[in-house]
C-alpha cells in the first residue's frame, strides 16, 4: 500500500459525511507505519473504544470505512476466524460493522464482518505479527503474496457490499 496522507485519509470515507469524517481520529504516527506490508490501514478510535476505522487502495482508488463494534458479552472467549485474512483468534475476532453508504446508510442499514479486534489482517498474512493463540494461522500451501492478494479480495468484497 502507498503511504497516505491524513488529508487523502479524510476524503476516502464513503459511508459518513464529510464533516464527520473531518472530525474523526486519524493516527498521527501515520510517517511511522510499515505501509509496504499494509493491504489497509486500521485503527481504533481511542476516543470511544467502539469505533473503528480503515482505509485501503483497490484498483488505484483509495477508499475508506468507519466501523463499530457492537458491544461485547461478557461470556466466555472462544475461538473465532477474521473473515478477511482468516486468522484464528481466542477471543481477538470481533463484528465489525459498517453503516451503508449513501441513502441506504442514512437510513440505518449496515453491512457487518468478523474482522480481527486490533485491524492486523496485513502484518498477521506476512508473519510480521503473531496471534496470541498458538496454532492460529493455518498452514497453506499459498504463497504470502497470494494470502495477500485473499486478503485484498475479501476486504474489496466487503467494501463493496458498504457501497452497493
Amino acid at each position: 500500500m502507498k503511504p497516505l496522507t491524513e488529508q487523502e485519509i479524510r476524503a476516502a470515507f464513503v459511508n459518513c459525511t464529510k464533516g464527520e469524517a473531518k472530525r474523526l481520529s486519524v493516527p498521527r504516527d501515520l510517517a511511522d507505519r510499515p505501509w509496504e506490508d499494509l493491504d489497509y490501514l486500521g485503527w481504533r478510535d481511542p476516543q470511544s473504544p467502539g469505533r473503528a476505522y480503515l482505509v485501503t487502495q483497490i484498483d488505484g482508488r483509495t477508499q475508506a470505512l468507519v466501523l463499530r463494534r457492537p458491544a461485547q458479552s461478557s461470556g466466555q472467549m472462544r475461538r473465532s476466524m477474521c473473515s478477511v485474512c482468516l486468522t484464528t483468534h481466542d477471543g481477538g475476532v470481533s463484528l465489525m460493522v459498517a453503516p451503508k453508504a449513501g441513502k441506504a446508510g442514512q437510513e440505518g442499514n449496515s453491512v457487518g464482518a468478523y474482522m480481527c479486534d486490533d485491524l492486523a489482517c496485513s502484518l498477521y498474512v506476512r508473519g510480521r505479527k503473531e496471534p496470541g493463540t498458538p496454532g492460529a494461522r493455518l498452514h497453506e500451501s499459498l504463497t504470502e503474496e497470494e494470502k495477500a492478494g485473499r486478503t485484498l479480495a475479501n476486504l474489496a468484497a466487503f467494501i463493496s457490499k458498504v457501497t452497493a
